[in-house]
């Protein structure tokens, strides 16, 4: 087996840290593996992605070792946008 390059050994000591800061916080330790497992399957050439969601681990990281942080939402889809039942007239045009 390869050894690990250095940003793949970043990328799994930021995993066992967000492990680590997840214990006790409920959902917090399922969001963290799910988004690890997510993006498992990135191509090791793609550089530059693997590093922004390192940063993006890193800042998560401290929002789960804030003390004031208790648990992690989860954002997903949200209701359908509002539409108007009727388009309404423009001003100055009659109605038939």
């Amino acid at each position: 087996m390869s050894r690990h390059s250095r940003l793949q050994k970043q990328v799994l000591g930021l995993y066992r840290e967000l492990l680590r800061a997840a214990r006790g916080k409920p959902g917090a330790e399922a969001r963290v593996r799910a988004e690890f497992r997510e993006h498992a399957r990135l191509p090791r050439t793609d550089v530059l992605r693997i590093e922004y969601l390192y940063r993006r681990g890193r800042r998560q990281l401290e929002q789960l070792r804030d003390s004031h942080t208790t648990a992690l939402g989860i954002f997903g889809p949200g209701p359908p946008p509002h539409s108007d039942p009727e388009p309404q007239p423009e001003a100055g045009t009659k109605e038939p």
